[in-house]
């Protein structure tokens, strides 16, 4: 995977905006591999048939539970 030289450039930005920090391009460009990564594997698109389903379910109201 390749990251273009002006992402690694922008990640290191946010790196030092948010934690104060600077860091080597080699160091940005690892995290950012392992950001995209992990965002591959967390991250899957919904159908339109889930987002239909959640609507739905938004519709009804929610159970009010009796003692």
């Amino acid at each position: 995977m390749v990251i273009p030289d002006e992402d690694i450039i922008r990640f290191q930005e946010l790196y030092q905006k948010y934690f104060g920090k600077e860091i080597s391009r080699e160091d940005a460009y690892e995290q950012g591999i392992k950001l995209l990564r992990l965002m591959s594997l967390v991250y899957q698109p919904m159908t339109e048939e889930e987002f239909s389903r959640i609507q739905e379910r938004r519709k009804s109201p929610l159970p009010i539970p009796t003692d």
